[in-house]
């Protein structure tokens, strides 16, 4: 997934490895860095999710816009545990490795606004994901 943030030293984008529960994504990060330093000074943000696709026609992806919170407690639990299940490479680091994911943030954004992208169906043919339905039907 790729993160669009806004701070102080202006716009940025980051690519981050992700976990989805429903639409709410899971991903970490150190809090240095500058898309961390934005999160924190402004936690709405947009974000991309695709492949990398040959050609126009085949283009399929996500691209949303929510709210990230920082995670603690039973939050920051679920998440890990979330995580650590599509990434099992992870429980495995080295003892540095293991420290360093230790000191991480994790977050969650959860998407006010998503779109579904599918040029199959025309080139830039995109369509609105209704978010309060999955709400509201217990997604």
């Amino acid at each position: 997934m790729t993160l669009a943030t806004m701070g102080a030293a202006g716009v940025w984008a980051t690519a981050v490895f992700y976990v989805n529960d429903g639409f709410d994504l899971y991903f970490l990060t150190a809090g240095h860095t500058r898309h961390g330093h934005n999160i924190g000074a402004r936690a709405v943000i947009a974000a991309a999710i695709q492949e990398d696709y040959r050609d126009w026609d085949s283009i399929k992806g996500i691209q949303l816009e929510g709210e990230v919170v920082l995670l603690a407690g039973d939050d920051r639990d679920t998440a890990v545990s979330l995580y650590t299940q599509k990434y099992p490479f992870i429980t495995q680091a080295d003892v540095t490795m293991q420290a360093a994911l230790a000191k991480v943030n994790w977050y969650r954004l959860r998407p006010d606004r998503l779109y579904f992208i599918d040029n199959s169906k025309g080139l830039g043919h995109r369509d609105e994901v209704d978010l309060n339905w999955w709400q509201v039907a217990g997604g």
